[in-house]
């Protein structure tokens, strides 16, 4: 089995910073696509950021040059560094990772979420 775990959610006044990351585990042979989703009360989840296993980045107009993705695949980890925070960035974060298995097959993970509030 696999696991997405996320860390790096809490309060932070507007302008300020957090970084989240989220760890795979598990059975894990590699990793194609990692994003970052996040769902703020009453609305759609959205997609705030992804990245390829090559690097590549797109960002959700919302958040671009404020937000950076980055990822470690030594670590099968996946990291969103998050600048300039503002009110309206306050959501659930989700994790999202197509991963390959040991049997070769391709499945999509999400992590638990974790809270990111914004205080104005």
């Amino acid at each position: 089995q696999v696991q997405l775990v996320e860390s790096g959610g809490g309060l932070v006044q507007a302008g300020g910073s957090l970084r989240l990351s989220c760890a795979a585990s598990g059975s894990v042979f590699s990793i194609n696509a990692m994003r970052w989703y996040r769902q703020a009360p009453g609305a759609q989840r959205e997609l705030v950021a992804a990245i390829t296993s090559g690097g590549s980045t797109n960002y959700a107009d919302s958040v671009k040059g404020r937000f950076t993705i980055s990822r470690d695949n030594a670590k099968n980890t996946v990291y969103l560094q998050m600048n300039s925070l503002k009110p309206e960035d306050t959501a659930v974060y989700y994790c999202n990772a197509e991963i390959r298995l040991n049997d070769l097959k391709t499945y999509s993970y999400w992590g638990q979420g974790t809270q990111v509030t914004v205080s104005s």
